[in-house]
């Protein structure tokens, strides 16, 4: 890796007031990929080898079962994952692929783990990241039990709205079928869910969406910050 590729990676919660020489320290076995899209970087039950933080692109966080896949979550830049599996050295329950081209940092888990026991403000931000990723798994079970699948929509267009700046059109950031998977819901589901959150001010083409009553749209959302605020 080259100097002006740590800035982003120090700038994380998760590295920023450990100790600079821990941190050059993770630096140098750090290993800086670049991979194109649809490439499979972790399986899930596979040994957890590296902590991996996506720089550039975006990666697809998914489990398999009896024939079945769901999507778990989708990790922007700067982001890691997955982080609970290097700390335990345990094996991965998620799988990952990338949905564009991506460059992917990989600490080797047994040096992360190394830094972890001597570096106090380090441990301190890992036990941080690991109870609000903790809080973020409490928010969507909430969100999938508490909730129709068309309160779970209204509720993703709304905060896909805040992230765009309140702006009243944007574009979805993935597809759609996608999506249905990440909020419990079949691609039939989503066009149904579409379509009757079209009464309360919301269109959609292809993946631009216009909200054209965002107050209209809360009231059937009913949004909360114990589900939807992900700083709370």
């Amino acid at each position: 890796m080259k100097e002006k590729d740590f800035e982003g990676i120090r700038s994380l919660p998760l590295f920023h007031e450990m100790e600079e020489e821990n941190f050059q320290e993770l630096m140098r076995v750090a290993y800086f990929q670049t991979f194109p899209p649809q490439i499979e970087l972790i399986s899930e039950g596979e040994p957890s080898d590296f902590l991996h933080i996506v720089a550039d692109g975006m990666v697809e966080l998914f489990s398999n079962w009896n024939n079945r896949e769901t999507t778990m979550a989708i990790v922007r830049p700067v982001g890691t994952f997955i982080l609970a599996a290097t700390v335990r050295d345990a094996p991965y329950l998620m799988s990952a692929r990338t949905l564009e081209k991506s460059r992917i940092v990989l600490l080797p888990s047994q040096d992360v783990r190394a830094v972890f026991d001597k570096d106090n403000a380090f441990a301190r931000a890992v036990v941080t990241e690991l109870a609000a990723c903790y809080r973020s798994v409490i928010k969507a079970s909430k969100n999938l039990k508490l909730r129709t699948s068309t309160e779970r929509l209204a509720n993703y267009m709304l905060r896909r709205q805040e992230l765009a700046g309140g702006a009243p059109s944007f574009e979805l950031p993935i597809e759609k079928r996608k999506i249905a998977s990440q909020l419990g819901m079949t691609p039939e589901n989503l066009s149904r869910a579409l379509r009757t959150l079209g009464e309360y001010g919301l269109e959609i083409d292809g993946l631009k969406v216009t909200i054209a009553d965002r107050d209209d749209l809360t009231r059937f959302a009913k949004p909360t910050p114990l589900i939807d605020d992900p700083g709370t």
